[in-house]
């Protein structure tokens, strides 16, 4: 037990029985400590500058300072790594978003919410306390957005219209992301022009209820058109579906068509939707046509799919180490040699755009 290297967490909330909850759950594992709680963001500035903690959970609504200034200070002053207890609504994803863009790493459901098992809770807030720690993650870096100007907002409607035939030699590109992925994929798909040729099929790792505000954040960043996959749905150039919680994908393709479908999981996948299923998918559906990009996340989710999607002759490309909130499955996909090309997150969108035959100018 002495050998353990033990992962400092400071906890901070404003209910004395979330910081007990929380304390709790994570003081059950032997390479764990809470060494601080804090019930206010002012105590947390204060706090993360005397313990110096390798994580710090932190609650949104406080009195005083709340959790989004809290975020920017202590990103700004001492990069610790924050993961952030949500509340599953609207307007808790969205304040969860923002403090994503503000700096933080990841967020987990908070555990105060009747429907939310406990259980699931406790073993993804510990699984990301361990992969987001200082030893083994990258505070994201503070995200500036500047909005698109009114006309050039895509509208909320999967466009219909025809397009010019790309002229390159792929059909889809497929990304696939976890820990980061939100200010990753804000990174990427809003840099993707109106006139990007292909379609996008996203799988982010999230709790239910995250997937449609995140698509409708990014919808208002992008040039593409961005939503929530539902049943039927046709993959169509400029336009990006993310797959929603709580279910995995299946194409079906017929002609030049194909129509996204929504599917229970088997019981085999760690994670629903799985960045496994969907690029296994796209690998059968489009072959050699097929791009698939995994971005930052920890575990190996991907490995198998990239795997189906490069037998069958498609190409890969990966966010590097030093861009990626935690280089986990792209080092997986990496180290199987998965990887056609590895490059710095900003760089993702111009070579999609390469690759999908658009000119640089």
């Amino acid at each position: 037990m002495n050998n353990v290297a033990l992962i400092n967490v400071m906890v901070v909330d404003d209910s004395a029985f979330m910081r007990r909850a929380i304390a709790t759950m994570l003081e059950n594992e032997p390479d764990i400590k809470v060494i601080a709680t804090a019930r206010s963001g002012e105590e947390a500035v204060t706090k993360a500058l005397q313990v110096n903690p390798d994580v710090i959970t932190m609650d949104v609504e406080m009195p005083g300072m709340g959790g989004l200034e809290a975020v920017r200070r202590i990103v700004a002053e001492h990069r610790i790594p924050i993961i952030m207890c949500s509340s599953l609504t609207r307007e808790g994803a969205e304040t969860t978003f923002r403090a994503l863009e503000l700096g933080a790493v990841d967020f987990i459901a908070k555990p105060d919410a009747a429907y939310v098992n406990i259980t699931d809770v406790a073993r993804d807030l510990i699984a990301k306390v361990r992969a987001v720690s200082r030893r083994g993650a990258q505070p994201a870096q503070p995200l500036v957005h500047h909005p698109l100007p009114d006309a050039e907002r895509p509208r909320l409607i999967v466009p219909t219209a025809p397009r010019p035939a790309s002229t390159s030699q792929y059909e889809c590109v497929a990304i696939g992301t976890s820990t980061g992925g939100p200010v990753a994929l804000s990174h990427v798909v809003p840099r993707l022009p109106a006139s990007f040729p292909l379609p996008v099929l996203i799988v982010q790792h999230m709790p239910m209820g995250f997937t449609r505000p995140l698509a409708d954040r990014l919808n208002s960043q992008s040039k593409l058109a961005v939503h929530e996959a539902v049943n039927g749905m046709i993959l169509e150039a400029g336009t990006a579906l993310i797959v929603p919680s709580g279910k995995q994908v299946s194409l079906r393709r017929s002609g030049r068509e194909t129509e996204v479908r929504l599917v229970d999981d088997d019981g085999t996948s760690l994670h629903v939707p799985s960045v496994d299923v969907m690029t296994a998918e796209v690998a059968q559906a489009y072959g050699r046509a097929a791009i698939g990009v995994i971005l930052t996340g920890m575990g190996q989710d991907g490995v198998r799919g990239l795997r189906a999607l490069k037998e069958r002759g498609g190409y890969v490309l990966g966010q590097n180490e030093a861009t990626c909130v935690v280089y986990g499955m792209p080092r997986a996909a990496a180290k199987d040699g998965l990887v056609d090309r590895e490059a710095p997150l900003d760089e993702i969108a111009p070579i999609l755009c390469d690759l999908a035959g658009l000119s640089k100018s």
